[in-house]
């Protein structure tokens, strides 16, 4: 289960699920609003679609605020609109393998990415019938595709084969710019810092969390860990350069202060895995957190922010 706060209301949050933890079965796109009263308040669902594979990741568009994208693990990305019921409005298939990860360009908004188990990350186009380019250096699965906060064409990629990768939409033979090796085994995660372009984290297999500069090629900036568990998403937030949120295999969410690697803040209500974890772009220091226990968690952090 991976959940996403909408961009455009501070009421709606999108989760996309699997059944039997991902490995086989349907899936389900559930849009819930945060804004229901009474005896349920909190929580309240707003829309449903069944899906024949699970799914394994979602991002809001960008320029289209009732509409979304998924990634499914019969390979296949969905374009859904959440005033319509019933079926997606678009569908690529073009990935040979599970979709592990989608993004919206939030800079230039018209286009977003996908990362898949086979290897390759794409560039698409929600009007365009086919992916516009193809990046296939990684040599195991590209467990996320991120984009960079500032630039409308760079975007980096975390992968099965122990690197992370740096590339530019606007190069011509879809070659990387730049690899960083420094994790020890598969990296899981990666999430840009908002307001430091040139700075992105990582989580790992290696139990790990590194900080990297862009501009440090050979090496991270700050390591945190090893853990007894490894992190399976990180997150910078929106709102502070010094702070991130993570989402980990020892069910908790917690909070980081990534200049001194002290855990601010630990949310343990969850009773399996914690896979997804995310900001609200509205209320500072709100997060939502999903499990394999099939609950979503909203709650607020006290974290200064600056």
């Amino acid at each position: 289960m991976i959940q996403v706060l909408s961009p455009f209301s501070d009421s709606l949050l999108a989760a996309a699920t699997s059944a039997n933890f991902g490995l086989v079965g349907n899936g389900k796109l559930c849009v819930l609003s945060t804004h229901a009263q009474g005896p349920a308040a909190g929580l309240a669902p707003r829309q449903e679609y069944d899906t024949q594979d699970g799914l394994f990741d979602l991002t809001w568009s960008e320029i289209h605020e009732n509409q979304l994208a998924t990634a499914s693990g019969d390979g296949s990305i969905k374009l859904w609109d959440i005033t319509l019921a019933g079926y997606p409005v678009a569908k690529w298939h073009e990935h040979k393998r599970e979709v592990m990860s989608v993004e919206w360009n939030y800079t230039s908004k018209t286009t977003f990415l996908s990362s898949s188990w086979d290897g390759s990350a794409k560039l698409w186009n929600p009007n365009a019938p086919q992916a516009l380019r193809t990046f296939a250096e990684h040599t195991g699965c590209v467990y996320t595709a991120a984009w960079s906060p500032r630039s409308p064409d760079q975007f980096a990629t975390c992968s099965e084969d122990k690197t992370v990768k740096l590339w530019s939409t606007a190069e011509p033979a879809a070659k990387s710019l730049m690899t960083f090796g420094g994790h020890v085994d598969q990296v899981i995660s990666l999430d840009w810092n908002k307001y430091m372009p040139n700075q992105f984290v990582t989580s790992s297999v290696d139990r790990t969390i590194k900080i990297w500069d862009i501009r440090n090629p050979r090496g991270q900036v700050a390591m945190f860990g090893p853990f007894e568990f490894s992190v399976r998403r990180v997150k910078f937030s929106p709102f502070s350069q010094n702070f991130i949120a993570t989402a980990g295999y020892d069910m908790s969410a917690s909070v980081w202060d990534v200049r001194t690697g002290a855990v601010v803040y630990v949310h343990d209500a969850h009773k399996e895995f914690v896979f997804g974890v995310d900001w609200s772009l509205f209320h500072p220091g709100q997060i939502a957190t999903c499990s394999w226990d099939e609950y979503i968690n909203v709650f607020n952090v006290p974290i200064p922010q600056n």
